[in-house]
């Protein structure tokens, strides 16, 4: 059974690569300005189409939606002298078809396809005996061009050449490094906050919401037992489940995007009046009207693009902003605490990448990955919706891919978050061990390097790739080798509890410390009593400045490095999500 499946899997790769894609270019016999290009898939080795669209002559198109062209009393009286007749696919071969609309004086077949477009093909000794251009029409595009030019048109079949790389891959690339970098940045300098503030007496509603949750082996294993449920789900059920999705996404990441712009609203001098007294759920804490404008502010951008995310021309970019601030609200929240946690996470989604990208389409009957139909939308799907738990740019050059096949370039939210935990990692060790953040740059650049790998193997294999199988070696060999030159492959193995856990026998000791030759005895008093007494070192009483870390609670005109003593006022503050003290 397996061998009959990688077989039939086989065929169909050499069909998909005998065929082409084109464009069907259309414009209204009555003249005017108004045309447009439709897709159509073609076979080459009957006959193949121009690149070039002012090199090729415009034909009238010949409406037989109505016949089948399968015998000889299909054909007009009149014939197909100089057009190009648009027939019903029926039950007869192409080369039938093909053959009666050559002999009756046709330049060209369309044939419409109320089902999934397949490669127009036949025996390979048919094909010299065709000279006219045969394609595939689906039966949607047919009906758009009767209704918007009429019945009356002039077509041409052209096949514009593909560009190696488009530039959308730009702007993906800028986006996919810059939330890397930026949420690693963020994650690390939050925590720095919270070493330097950990003696700060505040139990209010803000502290306890801003707490990070450190991932665990079982957590772990979960997390990708419930990933690949939900994708298996989602391709039997399409339907019903991306509704469901596209629902969680307007949830967090409505979430996210307050996450992100709440430190910056918290720095505008005006507007800091709280709501009064009351006993309502959540108000009774008594936020202030700025942080409530900006709870709806945020729920609007997420309801505006729910309404319109199926127009292409701009809905995109809302997603995208949408998406960015979702996982940077992840990358700050979610903590993996030692470099074991992060290898672990990272393999075992680099092997679910693969398994459902490469493996998959030998399993399945239509023989298409289950992975990239997910993401791509399954063609036979009745809702035609996208899950929206990507980030998308539409292709900037015209080309019959992104009119066919793929109008956008697409990059899953995972191939952002699962190196992006790993970059924050390493961006809290640095800031641990005081490296001058080598980790963290190199962890990033090692991302940024996979992720031009993936494009590069995009472009020669020419079908969609698992980003992890390049982003993760390249994140984890480059972090192993600096721990290997720096030698602090064990202390970067283990980790520690960073801002709030115990302190690990490779931490730089906070205060100063006693010579070790002086044979100076140990202070007796507790920690939390000695940290009291003596000032901080002015090393370390300058970081949380280098960093750009700010209390929330803080007024902007004070000083960064001074840190006030909470009051009634800034424990009542609340937030709907876990505030950094950073400015993103």
């Amino acid at each position: 059974m397996a061998a009959a499946r990688l077989a039939a899997a086989l065929l169909l790769l050499a069909a998909q690569v005998a065929c082409e894609y084109g464009m069907l270019h259309v414009v209204s016999e009555k003249g005017g300005p108004q045309s447009k290009d439709y897709c159509i898939l073609y076979n080459p080795q009957w006959a193949r189409l121009p690149h070039d669209l002012a090199k090729v002559s415009f034909l009238q198109l010949r409406d037989l939606r109505s016949a089948q062209l399968c015998s000889h009393f299909d054909l007009p009286a009149d014939g197909f002298s100089n057009q190009i007749p648009l027939v019903a696919r029926g039950n007869c071969t192409f080369y039938e078809k093909v053959r009666l609309a050559q002999g009756s004086g046709a330049r060209g077949l369309l044939v419409v396809s109320k089902e999934k477009l397949v490669p127009p093909g036949g025996n390979k000794t048919q094909y010299e005996e065709i000279s006219i251009p045969v394609a595939l029409l689906s039966h949607r595009d047919s009906q758009d061009i009767f209704r918007r030019f009429g019945l009356v048109v002039r077509v041409a079949l052209y096949a514009p050449g593909e560009p190696v790389l488009d530039y959308n891959m730009v702007i993906i690339f800028i986006m996919a490094v810059g939330t890397v970098a930026l949420g690693g940045y963020w994650a690390g300098s939050r925590d720095v906050k919270k070493r330097y503030m950990k003696h700060k007496r505040d139990d209010g509603p803000e502290k306890q919401e801003d707490e990070a949750v450190d991932v665990t082996p079982v957590m772990i294993c979960v997390f990708v037992v419930m990933c690949c449920l939900m994708l298996v789900l989602l391709y039997y059920f399409y339907d019903r489940l991306v509704y469901v999705i596209i629902g969680i996404f307007c949830l967090a990441s409505s979430t996210g995007l307050y996450s992100c712009l709440a430190p910056c609203v918290r720095r505008l001098p005006f507007c800091r009046c709280r709501v009064p007294d009351n006993s309502l759920p959540y108000f009774h804490k008594r936020p202030q009207a700025r942080m409530l404008l900006l709870a709806l502010f945020c729920i609007g951008i997420t309801v505006v693009w729910g309404i319109f995310r199926n127009e292409d021309q701009w809905a995109w970019v809302l997603q995208d902003t949408l998406g960015i601030a979702f996982c940077l609200y992840m990358l700050k929240t979610i903590r993996l605490p030692t470099f074991k946690a992060c290898t672990l996470l990272l393999l075992v989604l680099f092997i679910y990448d693969v398994f459902f990208v490469f493996i998959t389409p030998f399993l399945t009957k239509s023989g298409n990955s289950i992975m990239v139909e997910v993401a791509t939308g399954p063609s036979n799907s009745s809702t035609h919706e996208k899950l929206p738990m990507v980030l998308k740019v539409p292709r900037l050059n015209t080309s019959p891919l992104s009119l066919c096949d793929r109008p956008f370039s697409l990059l899953g939210f995972g191939d952002i978050l699962v190196p992006g935990l790993l970059v924050a990692y390493c961006h809290r060790f640095d800031i641990q061990v005081q490296s001058s953040r080598v980790y963290f740059v190199a962890c990033t650049i090692a991302y940024g390097l996979g992720l031009l790998v993936t494009f590069m193997a995009l472009v020669l294999m020419q079908r969609g790739q698992p980003a992890l199988l390049y982003l993760v070696p390249c994140t984890l060999l480059t972090s192993c080798a600096v721990a290997l030159w720096r030698r602090e492959l064990g202390a970067f193995w283990m980790g520690s509890g960073f801002a709030d856990g115990p302190q690990s026998p490779w931490t730089p000791a906070e205060g100063p410390q006693p010579p070790k030759d002086s044979g100076a005895p140990l202070p007796q008093q507790p920690p939390c009593e000695e940290l009291a007494k003596s000032p901080l070192p002015a090393e370390e009483t300058a970081l949380p400045e280098d960093a750009g870390i700010v209390d929330p609670a803080q007024d902007p005109a004070s000083p960064v490095g001074s840190i006030p003593e909470p009051t009634d006022r800034d424990q009542a503050q609340p937030g709907p999500v876990a505030q950094p003290g950073t400015s993103a």
